[in-house]
């Protein structure tokens, strides 16, 4: 008997509860729930109880789901000290809501962090979606306005039955999505925005290259010429593109680094020193004819065509061993200028020596010859 006295003694001291609860099945049999999106690098997450249309005990409440079971607007429950309490829009405890980063909600700021979710529905008009930064209670028994930290209004939409109370994500765009609520014969949406996303990204590589990341030349590259891309950090990024070159143990110029420096600096507006590390570029040892082909096309197709005919003739001066891809150059670049002789005389000629892997693009190459033939 002494022993046992003592051993409940050091329980206590412990911290356990003698009297610790069982893992039993959830209040009503409402499973709960998580669902989790990423809008780009920022992480939403919803985690709910799950209640159905039938209830408990099976009995069928449909239409009675709106304005009943979810009440309306803000009601005395008869419990905790809330007068005033929106549903829990969920079952149980707190239906939570959590973001990684600071986001928009239809148009409204909210924090990263953790949140209680509640919903306050209306008999007419709009529903009002309520983030409290009291997340761990039971149910809206212990709400208080106090702890708001964002209320929006929606519009409730009608949809196709749903017996379970779900909660999920659509309309997922780079820089948003929309989460919603579905249960019974409406779905509660509400708009999610990160309208920084790309500086969250860079603000990532950042971090990244500063570990094991950081030794691999690629990474460096792909996070500068992510910035050219999207025309961001554009300072920072040619930093990354020299320590790409300059680190003793992964650095080394080539034809990447020196096209990426060159997409910078046409992201500054710095057109002339673009074009100058280019022509660097094309003349390294590590430009391949097809990077050079690329190249032309991108000038191409940025309409200087004059300096494109120039690339894809110098990628058939270096590579005269070649007589598929520059001469395919030449073809469109003579095309641009509207030099249909010479045009048709390098798609003939890259014809005759299509590759394997080209031939299933035959029809097309051979159509843009027949249409410079009928002078079309």
């Amino acid at each position: 008997m002494r022993k046992i006295i003592t051993l409940i003694s050091l329980l206590f001291v412990a911290g356990y509860s003698v009297g610790q609860a069982l893992t039993t099945p959830p209040s009503g049999d409402n499973q709960k729930s998580r669902v989790t999106q990423f809008i780009g690098p920022v992480e939403v997450t919803i985690a709910y109880s799950s209640p159905d249309v039938h209830g408990p005990n099976g009995e069928d409440r449909t239409g009675k789901i709106w304005g009943e079971v979810a009440h309306f607007g803000f009601i005395d429950q008869g419990f905790g000290p809330s007068k005033a309490a929106p549903w829990r829009a969920g079952a149980n405890e707190n239906t939570v809501f959590t973001v990684s980063h600071d986001v928009k909600i239809e148009g409204k700021e909210l924090k990263a962090g953790t949140y209680g979710l509640f919903l306050a529905v209306a008999k007419e008009g709009p529903y009002t979606w309520i983030f409290s930064k009291n997340h761990t209670s039971w149910g809206s028994y212990f709400y208080d306005p106090k702890e708001d930290a964002l209320r929006v209004e929606v519009m409730p939409l009608e949809a196709p039955h749903k017996e379970w109370l779900t909660y999920g994500f659509e309309d997922k765009l780079p820089s948003s999505a929309k989460g919603y609520l579905r249960w019974e014969k409406k779905r509660i949406p509400f708009k999610i925005e990160v309208p920084n996303v790309n500086e969250i990204y860079v603000s990532k590589m950042r971090e990244e290259l500063r570990s094991a990341t950081g030794f691999k030349q690629e990474n460096w590259i792909t996070a500068a010429q992510f910035c050219a891309q999207n025309k961001i950090n554009l300072d920072e990024a040619l930093t990354w593109v020299d320590m790409s070159v300059s680190n003793p143990f992964i650095g080394v110029e080539n034809f990447t680094t020196y096209q990426t420096r060159a997409m910078i600096l046409q992201a500054m507006g710095k057109e002339a020193d673009a074009n100058a590390v280019m022509d660097k570029a094309i003349k390294d040892p590590s430009a391949t004819v097809q990077a050079i082909h690329q190249y032309g096309r991108t000038l191409l197709n940025g309409g200087k065509k004059e300096k494109a005919l120039e690339i894809f003739k110098y990628n058939a001066q270096k590579y005269p061993q070649e007589k598929f891809t520059p001469n395919v150059g030449l073809a469109r670049g003579y095309t641009a200028m509207g030099d249909k002789k010479n045009a048709i005389k390098h798609w003939e000629l890259a014809l005759k020596n299509i590759p394997e892997d080209q031939k299933q693009f035959l029809p097309q190459y051979e159509a843009e010859v027949k249409k410079l033939k009928e002078g079309k």
